[in-house]
């Protein structure tokens, strides 16, 4: 029997990403489509609580929801909906990169850690900027490594982050094991503008080109048109200051 493997997005149902990944991953299993029914992008791990989910089915193994990524994957899990349990999960493609501390607020990579938590060996998949000519190697580095979890599995709690130059197949340079960008945020990421009353009004998201000096990382390997591959951990204590901060228990006596 072939295994299950649910593959969603955040950029909606109807995203060209999702369907050209859906089909790079059909040799290597039963892919169910469960994906939101419009854009999401930076839903990062909502779930809704305060509404009923409805799921509209499209086609066979294809269905939407209104909801948000990590809805998509709850359902898909713990209900009947994607046919049985996924072996694997697998975000994407995503139509923008989810670099350094986009993780915190992508649906993409939201869904992949909704999946982990599930004990289901997921990844986000990326394709960085406005992703015209990198699909193909999208959907081929999603293969190959979608190939590798269904054999070897990945660690515990642990999910991949992959981001994908925009460029073609013959001109990426490889793949690399990465850590994790930290941006730089000034007073340019937020624009102010006045509309034509008179108010102000923003947008968030301006400058985010500029990053922290560091090795490794994520933003580093797309600017080399290399793939990058980066492991993300649920575990969000920092173990590296818990002595530190068990110092303070003595002084927060009630």
């Amino acid at each position: 029997m072939k295994p299950k493997i649910l593959v969603t997005n955040d950029d909606g149902v109807h995203a060209p990403g999702l369907h050209k990944l859906a089909a790079a991953l059909k040799p290597l299993g039963d892919v169910v489509v469960i994906a939101p029914d419009r854009e999401r992008s930076a839903a990062s791990h909502a779930l809704t609580l305060h509404k009923p989910l409805r799921v509209d089915k499209l086609k066979p193994k294809v269905s939407c929801v209104n909801g948000t990524p990590s809805d998509c994957v709850n359902l898909g899990v713990m209900t009947k909906l994607a046919g049985g349990r996924p072996a694997l999960i697998v975000a994407g493609v995503n139509q923008g990169e989810n670099l350094g501390d986009d993780v915190t607020y992508s649906g993409t990579v939201s869904a992949a850690i909704e999946g982990t938590l599930l004990g289901i060996p997921s990844m986000a998949i990326s394709l960085v900027g406005d992703g015209k000519k990198g699909l193909e190697a999208a959907c081929r580095i999603a293969a190959k490594l979608a190939e590798l979890i269904l054999e070897y599995g990945l660690p515990h709690d642990t999910l991949l982050n992959v981001n994908v130059p925009d460029l073609p197949v013959a001109r990426i340079r490889g793949a690399r094991i990465t850590t994790l960008g930290r941006r730089v945020f000034d007073e340019h990421s937020i624009i102010e503008k006045v509309d034509p009353r008179g108010k102000r009004y923003y947008w968030i998201g301006g400058n985010r080109d500029a990053w922290r000096e560091r090795t490794d990382t994520d933003h580093q390997a797309v600017e080399q048109g290399i793939i990058s591959i980066t492991p993300l951990h649920l575990d969000l204590t920092n173990y590296r200051v818990f002595d530190q901060l068990r110092g303070w228990e003595a002084l927060l006596k009630l």
